[in-house]
């Protein structure tokens, strides 16, 4: 790709994109990375070399995206100046939680401060914050609004880069839009010169045109549709005349496997479904977790560490978890309801689909 007088060529190494020297060993001894990944060797330089251009880019699940964004934030804060220069919004606290985590491993030998503004468990309800200097910023829309607009402790003038996390959905009429495109204005206004970075799996036609309009100077960076689905990711179909006869297969034909495999993610189409599930299979002597939107914070932390750390090996969810979740342990996903789109009538949402499926085959692995 030609920009004005450069040329991008992508990185066959991080040397060659000239990190510093902090977030290179945080790179090779944190993060145990040997070269960047045919994503990060594409993005890297469109990211962090002038002019700094928009980016839209969409890769696999589990090719290495949040790296991108990540050390795409990490390289422009300058840490003298203990203001928020990197924001990036995600849809879910467990995504923002997670993509902060990898920061604060890529910025364990830098002086780079981060925080998370989701909300909050019970533990830090009590705390006002006061004005935010950390420099990178990860978190949720509901909560970034009350921190830019109505407590205004979030200031965006010195952002250099504003990154959606599962960009699609952020900018989908059915997911957050109304939120991004008035941070967008704001910040349009507040730090013209503030790279805008779009990361996803998917996005459908209809996101692809909405962009195409709303950020018409950007790169892309696409992957063909019928390239989307992983090789590495076995794909069944099993047919089931009832909904009884659903619940049979998993614990008599599917479960016998699962527990041999690693760890399972088992996703159903509404809170009360999960809930449902989740009782007849400890009624059944399986030992499983659930997860889902109308549980507490503090409930919510409590079960993805449980499941990160190996404890309960079953993990039942709404598409809470469909997007961006990574623990490299999942080998298995089934989807006991097939997702489908709130049109009426109602239409199979092929993207919820790509990135449920996504959970397992992480960076290469079978699935």
């Amino acid at each position: 790709l030609v920009e004005g007088n450069s040329l991008y060529t992508s990185a066959k190494t991080f040397e060659e994109l000239q990190i510093s020297e902090p977030l290179l060993r945080g790179i090779y001894s944190e993060m145990k990375f040997e070269r960047p990944s045919k994503i990060q060797a594409e993005t890297l330089p469109l990211i962090m070399n002038p002019p700094h251009r928009n980016l839209v880019a969409q890769a696999h699940n589990g090719s290495g995206k949040t790296t991108c964004f990540v050390l795409g934030m990490l390289s422009r804060v300058n840490t003298s100046l203990h203001e928020p220069q990197a924001l990036c919004v995600c849809p879910t606290r467990e995504l923002a939680l997670q993509n902060q985590a990898v920061l604060e491993r890529m910025a364990r030998f830098s002086d780079i401060k981060s925080t998370c503004i989701i909300p909050p468990t019970e533990s830090i309800r009590g705390s006002l914050r006061g004005h935010i200097v950390d420099q990178v910023i990860f978190g949720t829309p509901g909560s970034l609004e009350r921190a830019i607009v109505n407590e205004r402790n979030l200031d965006v003038q010195h952002l250099k880069v504003l990154v959606f996390d599962e960009a699609d959905h952020m900018l989908d009429q059915n997911g957050f839009r109304d939120f991004s495109m008035k941070l967008l204005r704001r910040i349009n206004k507040q730090a013209p010169s503030c790279q805008l970075l779009l990361f996803s799996a998917t996005f459908s036609e209809k996101v692809k045109n909405f962009v195409s309009k709303s950020i018409p100077i950007a790169n892309r960076v696409f992957v063909e549709k019928l390239e989307l689905s992983l090789d590495v990711i076995k794909q069944y179909r099993v047919d089931c005349p009832s909904e009884a006869a659903k619940f049979e297969v998993l614990k008599d034909r599917i479960f016998p496997i699962a527990e041999k495999l690693g760890q399972s993610i088992i996703f159903a189409k509404s809170q009360r479904s999960v809930t449902e599930l989740h009782e007849k299979l400890e009624a059944d002597g399986h030992k499983c977790s659930s997860i889902q939107g109308g549980y507490s914070p503090d409930l919510r932390d409590k079960i993805i560490d449980e499941f990160r750390q190996g404890i309960t090996r079953i993990l039942i969810s709404t598409d809470v978890l469909s997007r961006g979740f990574d623990v490299a342990q999942v080998t298995l996903v089934v989807n006991f309801d097939l997702p489908v789109t709130r049109d009426y009538p109602k239409q199979p949402d092929y993207e919820t689909y790509l990135h449920r499926i996504g959970r397992s085959g992480r960076f290469g692995r079978k699935g």
